[in-house]
Protein backbone atom coordinates (compact mmCIF):
# COMPACT_ATOMS: atom_id res chain seq x y z
CA UNK A 1 0.00 0.00 0.00
CA UNK A 2 0.95 3.82 -0.51
CA UNK A 3 2.30 5.95 1.87
CA UNK A 4 1.36 9.87 1.82
CA UNK A 5 3.76 12.27 2.86
CA UNK A 6 3.34 16.14 3.12
CA UNK A 7 5.90 18.65 3.32
CA UNK A 8 7.79 16.01 1.16
CA UNK A 9 10.05 19.37 -0.32
CA UNK A 10 10.48 20.46 3.08
CA UNK A 11 13.72 19.76 5.62
CA UNK A 12 12.28 17.39 7.64
CA UNK A 13 9.66 16.35 5.18
CA UNK A 14 12.59 14.95 2.36
CA UNK A 15 14.69 13.00 5.03
CA UNK A 16 11.63 11.68 5.95
CA UNK A 17 10.64 10.46 2.11
CA UNK A 18 14.25 8.95 2.15
CA UNK A 19 13.82 6.76 5.17
CA UNK A 20 10.68 5.41 4.61
CA UNK A 21 11.98 4.69 0.82
CA UNK A 22 15.14 3.06 1.95
CA UNK A 23 12.04 0.91 4.36
CA UNK A 24 10.54 -0.29 1.21
CA UNK A 25 7.55 1.95 1.21
CA UNK A 26 6.03 3.15 -1.66
CA UNK A 27 5.76 6.76 -1.15
CA UNK A 28 3.33 9.57 -2.74
CA UNK A 29 4.13 13.12 -1.81
CA UNK A 30 1.42 16.10 -1.76
CA UNK A 31 2.87 19.07 -2.89
CA UNK A 32 1.58 22.66 -3.92
CA UNK A 33 1.51 23.73 -7.46
CA UNK A 34 4.48 26.34 -7.32
CA UNK A 35 6.60 24.10 -4.66
CA UNK A 36 10.29 23.49 -5.16
CA UNK A 37 11.14 20.33 -5.62
CA UNK A 38 14.91 20.18 -5.24
CA UNK A 39 14.73 18.18 -2.11
CA UNK A 40 13.13 15.23 -4.16
CA UNK A 41 13.84 15.31 -7.72
CA UNK A 42 15.92 12.64 -7.53
CA UNK A 43 13.61 10.62 -5.50
CA UNK A 44 11.11 7.69 -6.99
CA UNK A 45 7.93 8.91 -5.40
CA UNK A 46 4.33 9.52 -6.50
CA UNK A 47 3.79 13.60 -6.80
CA UNK A 48 0.05 14.80 -6.35
CA UNK A 49 -0.72 18.14 -6.66
CA UNK A 50 -2.82 20.07 -3.87
CA UNK A 51 -2.80 21.94 -0.87
CA UNK A 52 -3.59 22.05 3.11
CA UNK A 53 -6.95 24.21 2.75
CA UNK A 54 -8.22 22.55 -0.16
CA UNK A 55 -10.65 19.96 1.05
CA UNK A 56 -10.90 18.10 -2.20
CA UNK A 57 -6.98 17.83 -3.02
CA UNK A 58 -6.67 16.09 0.25
CA UNK A 59 -9.39 13.39 -0.08
CA UNK A 60 -7.73 12.76 -3.57
CA UNK A 61 -4.11 12.40 -2.07
CA UNK A 62 -5.60 10.10 0.49
CA UNK A 63 -7.46 7.90 -1.56
CA UNK A 64 -5.82 4.61 -1.48
CA UNK A 65 -3.32 5.42 1.13
CA UNK A 66 -2.83 2.99 3.93
CA UNK A 67 -0.57 5.29 5.68
CA UNK A 68 0.19 9.18 6.09
CA UNK A 69 3.44 11.31 7.72
CA UNK A 70 2.08 14.59 7.71
CA UNK A 71 4.85 17.07 8.22
CA UNK A 72 4.01 20.08 6.40
CA UNK A 73 4.14 23.28 8.56
CA UNK A 74 4.71 26.82 7.91
CA UNK A 75 7.79 27.44 10.23
CA UNK A 76 8.61 31.04 10.58
CA UNK A 77 9.14 33.07 13.37
CA UNK A 78 7.87 36.16 11.91
CA UNK A 79 5.07 36.87 9.12
CA UNK A 80 3.18 40.00 7.80
CA UNK A 81 0.36 37.92 8.07
CA UNK A 82 -0.67 35.31 10.89
CA UNK A 83 -3.53 33.97 10.24
CA UNK A 84 -1.99 32.51 7.21
CA UNK A 85 -0.04 30.44 9.38
CA UNK A 86 -3.12 29.13 11.43
CA UNK A 87 -4.71 28.68 8.23
CA UNK A 88 -1.82 25.94 7.37
CA UNK A 89 -0.55 24.60 10.37
CA UNK A 90 -4.23 24.71 12.23
CA UNK A 91 -6.64 24.38 10.12
CA UNK A 92 -4.44 22.29 7.63
CA UNK A 93 -3.71 19.85 10.20
CA UNK A 94 -7.42 19.13 11.08
CA UNK A 95 -8.31 18.89 6.66
CA UNK A 96 -5.14 16.57 6.60
CA UNK A 97 -6.74 14.45 9.28
CA UNK A 98 -9.90 14.13 8.39
CA UNK A 99 -9.02 13.17 4.86
CA UNK A 100 -7.14 10.09 5.65
CA UNK A 101 -10.18 9.11 8.23
CA UNK A 102 -12.31 9.16 5.44
CA UNK A 103 -9.63 7.10 2.96
CA UNK A 104 -9.43 4.83 5.53
CA UNK A 105 -5.70 5.51 6.17
CA UNK A 106 -4.65 3.58 9.80
CA UNK A 107 -1.36 4.50 10.59
CA UNK A 108 -0.51 7.82 11.40
CA UNK A 109 2.27 9.91 11.91
CA UNK A 110 1.79 13.65 13.15
CA UNK A 111 5.06 15.39 12.95
CA UNK A 112 4.48 18.49 16.25
CA UNK A 113 7.59 20.26 17.78
CA UNK A 114 8.91 20.66 20.70
CA UNK A 115 7.54 24.28 20.61
CA UNK A 116 4.20 22.79 22.25
CA UNK A 117 6.00 21.67 24.97
CA UNK A 118 6.59 23.10 28.24
CA UNK A 119 9.75 24.31 29.71
CA UNK A 120 11.87 24.25 33.05
CA UNK A 121 12.85 27.42 34.77
CA UNK A 122 16.23 25.80 36.50
CA UNK A 123 17.28 24.73 32.79
CA UNK A 124 16.81 21.44 33.17
CA UNK A 125 15.51 19.11 30.07
CA UNK A 126 11.92 18.83 29.33
CA UNK A 127 10.05 16.02 28.52
CA UNK A 128 6.35 14.89 27.21
CA UNK A 129 4.93 15.26 30.32
CA UNK A 130 6.38 18.70 31.74
CA UNK A 131 2.93 20.83 31.33
CA UNK A 132 2.69 23.59 28.69
CA UNK A 133 -0.50 26.07 27.72
CA UNK A 134 -1.54 27.92 25.01
CA UNK A 135 -0.52 31.08 27.16
CA UNK A 136 2.55 29.79 27.35
CA UNK A 137 3.84 29.83 23.60
CA UNK A 138 5.71 32.53 22.46
CA UNK A 139 4.60 33.91 18.82
CA UNK A 140 2.27 32.51 16.28
CA UNK A 141 4.38 29.83 15.31
CA UNK A 142 4.20 28.31 18.83
CA UNK A 143 0.76 28.93 19.03
CA UNK A 144 -0.38 27.26 15.77
CA UNK A 145 1.41 24.51 16.69
CA UNK A 146 0.10 23.95 19.98
CA UNK A 147 -3.35 24.56 18.55
CA UNK A 148 -2.63 21.97 15.62
CA UNK A 149 -1.40 19.18 18.11
CA UNK A 150 -4.40 20.02 19.97
CA UNK A 151 -6.73 18.91 17.03
CA UNK A 152 -4.46 15.66 16.28
CA UNK A 153 -5.28 14.73 20.33
CA UNK A 154 -8.45 15.64 20.61
CA UNK A 155 -9.18 13.57 17.08
CA UNK A 156 -7.60 10.60 18.51
CA UNK A 157 -10.22 10.24 21.61
CA UNK A 158 -13.23 11.69 19.64
CA UNK A 159 -12.76 9.68 16.34
CA UNK A 160 -9.99 7.04 17.17
CA UNK A 161 -7.90 8.79 14.73
CA UNK A 162 -5.02 6.20 14.37
CA UNK A 163 -1.97 9.12 15.03
CA UNK A 164 1.48 9.03 16.69
CA UNK A 165 3.29 12.37 17.57
CA UNK A 166 6.49 13.40 17.35
CA UNK A 167 7.94 16.09 18.57
CA UNK A 168 11.22 17.02 17.01
CA UNK A 169 13.62 19.56 18.61
CA UNK A 170 16.27 21.51 16.52
CA UNK A 171 16.54 19.71 13.12
CA UNK A 172 19.97 20.52 11.40
CA UNK A 173 21.59 18.67 8.69
CA UNK A 174 21.86 18.26 4.32
CA UNK A 175 19.33 19.83 2.26
CA UNK A 176 17.86 22.82 5.14
CA UNK A 177 17.00 24.78 1.44
CA UNK A 178 15.19 27.85 2.69
CA UNK A 179 16.92 27.31 5.27
CA UNK A 180 14.73 27.07 8.75
CA UNK A 181 15.71 29.28 11.59
CA UNK A 182 17.90 27.29 13.03
CA UNK A 183 19.62 26.89 9.84
CA UNK A 184 20.01 30.13 9.52
CA UNK A 185 21.55 30.77 12.50
CA UNK A 186 24.27 28.12 11.63
CA UNK A 187 24.71 30.10 8.21
CA UNK A 188 25.23 33.46 9.54
CA UNK A 189 27.92 32.11 11.81
CA UNK A 190 29.55 30.63 8.91
CA UNK A 191 29.50 33.94 7.06
CA UNK A 192 30.81 35.53 10.33
CA UNK A 193 27.46 37.62 10.56
CA UNK A 194 26.89 36.18 14.33
CA UNK A 195 29.02 38.93 16.02
CA UNK A 196 28.08 37.97 19.57
CA UNK A 197 25.50 35.34 21.28
CA UNK A 198 22.37 35.30 24.08
CA UNK A 199 23.11 33.03 27.42
CA UNK A 200 20.50 30.42 26.42
CA UNK A 201 20.98 27.24 25.21
CA UNK A 202 19.25 24.76 22.46
CA UNK A 203 18.60 20.50 21.38
CA UNK A 204 20.62 20.33 18.36
CA UNK A 205 19.61 16.92 16.79
CA UNK A 206 20.52 15.13 12.80
CA UNK A 207 17.62 15.60 10.63
CA UNK A 208 18.18 12.05 9.30
CA UNK A 209 17.91 11.03 12.97
CA UNK A 210 14.47 12.79 13.18
CA UNK A 211 13.45 10.64 10.37
CA UNK A 212 14.48 7.51 11.68
CA UNK A 213 12.84 8.61 14.88
CA UNK A 214 9.31 8.97 12.34
CA UNK A 215 9.92 5.68 11.08
CA UNK A 216 10.39 4.12 14.53
CA UNK A 217 6.97 5.87 15.67
CA UNK A 218 5.49 3.97 12.53
CA UNK A 219 6.75 0.87 13.92
CA UNK A 220 6.34 1.05 17.58
CA UNK A 221 4.53 4.21 19.21
CA UNK A 222 1.11 4.30 20.80
CA UNK A 223 -1.69 6.58 19.17
CA UNK A 224 -2.58 9.75 20.92
CA UNK A 225 1.35 9.23 22.62
CA UNK A 226 3.72 11.73 21.83
CA UNK A 227 7.55 11.16 21.82
CA UNK A 228 10.21 13.88 21.43
CA UNK A 229 13.03 13.27 18.77
CA UNK A 230 16.31 15.53 19.88
CA UNK A 231 19.43 14.63 20.24
CA UNK A 232 22.04 16.71 22.51
CA UNK A 233 21.79 19.73 24.58
CA UNK A 234 24.27 22.96 24.12
CA UNK A 235 24.81 26.09 25.51
CA UNK A 236 23.98 28.63 22.52
CA UNK A 237 27.66 29.79 22.65
CA UNK A 238 29.41 26.42 21.93
CA UNK A 239 27.10 25.22 19.46
CA UNK A 240 27.91 28.82 17.54
CA UNK A 241 31.78 28.17 18.42
CA UNK A 242 31.43 24.59 17.00
CA UNK A 243 29.93 25.98 13.71
CA UNK A 244 32.66 28.90 13.65
CA UNK A 245 35.26 26.54 14.13
CA UNK A 246 34.15 24.22 11.36
CA UNK A 247 33.95 26.93 8.97
CA UNK A 248 37.36 28.30 9.88
CA UNK A 249 36.02 31.71 11.52
CA UNK A 250 36.67 33.41 14.61
CA UNK A 251 33.92 32.19 17.36
CA UNK A 252 31.79 34.79 18.64
CA UNK A 253 32.73 36.27 22.12
CA UNK A 254 30.41 39.02 22.86
CA UNK A 255 27.52 37.81 25.66
CA UNK A 256 24.79 40.14 24.52
CA UNK A 257 22.09 41.25 27.23
CA UNK A 258 18.35 39.95 26.40
CA UNK A 259 17.14 43.71 26.90
CA UNK A 260 20.02 44.82 24.29
CA UNK A 261 19.02 42.82 21.85
CA UNK A 262 15.00 43.13 21.83
CA UNK A 263 15.05 46.37 20.52
CA UNK A 264 17.04 45.60 17.89
CA UNK A 265 14.81 42.75 16.98
CA UNK A 266 12.03 45.49 17.32
CA UNK A 267 13.56 47.64 14.59
CA UNK A 268 14.67 44.74 12.00
CA UNK A 269 10.54 43.79 12.02
CA UNK A 270 9.62 47.58 11.01
CA UNK A 271 12.21 47.76 8.59
CA UNK A 272 11.03 43.98 7.47
CA UNK A 273 7.19 45.22 7.43
CA UNK A 274 7.97 48.37 5.23
CA UNK A 275 10.27 46.64 2.70
CA UNK A 276 10.38 43.58 0.70
CA UNK A 277 11.92 42.06 3.13
CA UNK A 278 10.59 37.92 3.50
CA UNK A 279 12.04 37.88 6.98
CA UNK A 280 13.48 40.45 9.22
CA UNK A 281 17.57 39.93 10.28
CA UNK A 282 16.24 39.05 13.68
CA UNK A 283 12.35 38.56 15.39
CA UNK A 284 11.14 39.48 17.93
CA UNK A 285 9.80 35.83 18.97
CA UNK A 286 13.15 34.16 18.56
CA UNK A 287 14.95 36.66 20.90
CA UNK A 288 11.51 36.14 23.46
CA UNK A 289 11.94 32.52 23.45
CA UNK A 290 15.57 32.91 24.69
CA UNK A 291 14.59 33.70 27.96
CA UNK A 292 15.09 29.81 28.73
CA UNK A 293 17.02 26.96 27.62
CA UNK A 294 15.55 25.00 25.72
CA UNK A 295 16.74 21.38 26.33
CA UNK A 296 14.87 18.47 26.02
CA UNK A 297 14.89 15.00 26.86
CA UNK A 298 14.20 11.33 24.46
CA UNK A 299 14.31 9.48 27.18
CA UNK A 300 10.87 7.98 26.34
CA UNK A 301 11.54 7.82 22.58
CA UNK A 302 15.14 6.15 23.38
CA UNK A 303 13.30 3.56 25.99
CA UNK A 304 9.59 2.71 24.33
CA UNK A 305 11.10 3.16 20.46
CA UNK A 306 14.51 2.60 20.08
CA UNK A 307 15.31 6.07 19.08
CA UNK A 308 19.37 6.53 18.84
CA UNK A 309 20.40 10.10 18.02
CA UNK A 310 24.44 10.75 16.95
CA UNK A 311 26.36 13.45 18.89
CA UNK A 312 25.34 16.69 17.80
CA UNK A 313 28.89 17.05 16.49
CA UNK A 314 28.17 15.17 13.67
CA UNK A 315 25.05 17.06 13.27
CA UNK A 316 26.58 20.48 12.72
CA UNK A 317 29.48 19.11 10.71
CA UNK A 318 26.87 17.60 7.70
CA UNK A 319 25.06 21.19 7.73
CA UNK A 320 28.40 23.29 7.20
CA UNK A 321 29.01 20.56 4.76
CA UNK A 322 26.21 20.85 3.19
CA UNK A 323 26.38 24.70 3.33
CA UNK A 324 29.46 25.09 2.08
CA UNK A 325 28.64 22.16 -1.22
CA UNK A 326 25.34 24.11 -2.19
CA UNK A 327 27.42 27.65 -1.90
CA UNK A 328 25.23 29.53 0.80
CA UNK A 329 28.77 31.09 1.83
CA UNK A 330 29.71 32.87 -0.89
Amino acid sequence: MTTLVTGASGFVGSAIVRRLLQAGHQVRVLLRKHSPRNNINDLPVEIVSGDLTDMPSLENAASGCSSLFHAAADYRLWTRNPDEMYRVNVDGTRNIMLAAIEAGVSHIVYTSSVATIGLHADSTPADESTPSSLDDMIGHYKRSKFMAESVVRNLVAEQSLPAVIVNPAGPVGPRDIKPTPTGQMILDTMRGRMPGYIDTGLNIVHVDDVAEGHLLAFEHGLAGERYILGGENLPLKEILTRVATLAGRKPPRIRMPYYGVLPLAWLSEVIASITSATQPLIAMDGVRMTRKHMYFSSDKAQRKLGYNPRPAQAALEDAVIWFKQLGYCK
